[in-house]
């Protein structure tokens, strides 16, 4: 047999089992990994994905044929045992596990190993071939532990509140929103949501998530907005939304924040690292944690963590796909590093004013 994965212009696919991972393109069959807009697409004839992110898919997408699939169910098709299993990397982020011929190949969609309150932790499965995320795949990227970042938001938004000056921190709407406010000290004050975060809050909390309460804007007296938290997508900066809080101090919360540059080209007053993807260390750890003999890295750092891998004994090798980077924003192109740049030359995509969620 021929290898069970290869990349067609539509996007993964699955030889065997003539059905699509993510794809970029309309495909009668997808099996969607998790709902960010460069892996979840409107357009395909039937989709499959993990069960605790249906609601997030369709609120999405709209009105999709979906098949929900928990997390170590399986089912076969065209002689092709498939499962998800938890990627950790937002709500219903899941690995694709597909078996035939006594072969087993996974791909990974993004994921993370650290803990995170939001969404089921990752989990390992053993495979012959990994197809895995690169995002972050260079080793400057170390992400410090969840509770003490939190910390630091919590110190800074009291500090901003005791100061009577409204604090705003841009995040991704989907999934880094929802893992900021489940680790915010509400007693501090009020947490308002931009409109493109709170639907996806109240997703969340159906599938039993702990945020805390939440308000918009419209639903909040003036006087309050000076202690206030506020959770907004990057592409709210600059708008005129934004002139309702008054004097407040901003912070964008990405990965890209541990560059050198990044604040100052976002233009905030903070920058927080928190990011959804793994880090070098969490790459190397579920990598091997799969022990799988060959690798597939997509989206990302490709020929730095291929090089790498091929230097450590693993068959290793790049898929060019069409994946983008929630983390650069709701910027319209991938806003990656170019693989060619020098680590401390790499900066952070600029915001894209308006633009919308990717």
């Amino acid at each position: 047999m021929g290898d069970m994965v290869v990349v067609r212009k539509e996007g993964l696919y699955c030889v065997p089992g003539d059905f699509y991972i993510d794809p970029w393109r309309p495909v009668p069959r997808a099996v969607i990994t998790h709902a960010h807009g460069d892996h979840a697409r409107v357009g395909h004839g039937h989709y499959l994905a993990a069960a605790p992110g249906i609601g997030v898919l369709k609120s999405r997408l709209g009105d999709i044929t979906v098949d929900a699939m928990e997390y170590g169910q399986s089912v076969t098709h065209n002689g092709v045992k498939i499962s998800l299993h938890p990627a950790g990397h937002v709500l219903g982020s899941a690995q694709v596990r597909m078996e035939c011929g006594g072969e087993v190949w996974v791909a990974s969609g993004d994921y993370k190993v650290e803990p995170d309150k939001t969404c089921a932790p990752f989990e390992p499965v053993r495979c012959d071939t990994f197809i895995t995320e690169s995002t972050f795949g260079l080793p400057i990227y170390r992400w410090q532990p969840e509770a003490e970042l939190m910390a630091e938001i919590n110190a800074w938004w009291r500090k901003n509140a005791d100061e009577g000056r409204c604090s705003v921190v841009f995040a991704y709407s989907f999934g880094k929103a929802q893992r900021i406010l489940a680790g915010l000290d509400a007693s501090i004050g009020t947490i308002v949501c931009h409109g493109s975060v709170e639907p996806l809050n109240r997703a969340y909390r159906a599938e039993g998530v702990d945020i805390p309460p939440t308000v918009l804007v419209t639903e909040v007296e003036k006087a309050l907005l000076r202690r206030a938290m506020v959770i907004a997508p990057p592409s709210a900066s600059g708008s005129t939304w934004m002139k309702r809080f008054g004097d407040y101090s901003d912070a964008f919360a990405s990965g890209w924040m541990l560059l050198r540059g990044a604040r100052r080209r976002r233009g905030v007053d903070r920058g927080f690292v928190l990011s959804d993807h793994a880090d070098w260390p969490g790459l190397m750890s579920a990598i091997k944690a799969t022990e799988a003999e060959r690798v597939i890295v997509t989206h990302g750092s490709i020929p730095t963590l291929v090089r790498w891998l091929n230097q450590n004994g693993l068959e290793a090798s790049g898929f060019e796909t069409e994946y983008g980077d929630e983390e650069a924003g709701e910027a319209a192109s991938d806003g990656a590093p170019k693989e060619s740049a020098a680590p401390e030359e790499t900066v952070a995509p600029e915001k894209t004013a308006g633009a919308a969620d990717a």
